[in-house]
């Protein structure tokens, strides 16, 4: 026969393994992973290698639950760089989540929030320059990770971001 003892240290190893098992099945309830692209800060970035236009790449990551990439921080764009140069290459343009479609030069988000990070190649070309014909922005790999303003009907890759909670 087990003492009194035994018996209720035998009691607290089973209490205490069983609060183990309920935080463990309460890690991954309900939160959200990055399993496929990366993860920078709060957010999964996921590429999309198929080039299309601004609009159809939009469409396609609201679809996914997502948003096309806009960083928020010179780190995150930074990552974002890397990330794009290694998953879609070296010498690609991909879609951001800005525009100034409805006041030419006033460049917003895709919830129509004024950005406030910038990240504008202006040593060479000063951008943005494309005035009217120009209005979405793309990220370059060529030009380390700068921005340029673009034809929203031209063809190019794409990043969809999703926060993570």
């Amino acid at each position: 026969m087990m003492d009194a003892r035994g018996l209720w240290m035998v009691l607290c190893l089973l209490l205490l393994a069983h609060a183990s098992l309920q935080q463990n099945s309460k890690k991954g309830n309900g939160k959200k992973v990055c399993l496929k692209g990366t993860k920078i800060h709060r957010k999964c970035f996921l590429a999309n290698l198929v080039k299309q236009s601004f609009h159809a790449a939009s469409d396609d990551c609201i679809a996914k639950g997502g948003s096309l990439s806009t960083p928020l921080t010179g780190d995150e764009n930074d990552q974002l760089y890397s990330y794009v140069r290694q998953s879609i290459g070296p010498d690609e343009h991909i879609w951001l989540g800005i525009n100034d479609m409805v006041t030419d030069g006033h460049w917003v988000d895709q919830s129509g929030s004024n950005v406030r990070f910038k990240n504008w190649e202006t040593e060479i070309t000063q951008q943005p320059d494309g005035g009217r014909n120009q209005n979405c922005a793309v990220l370059s790999t060529t030009a380390n990770g700068k921005w340029f303003d673009e034809n929203c009907k031209a063809e190019k890759a794409s990043v969809c971001e999703f926060n993570i909670v």
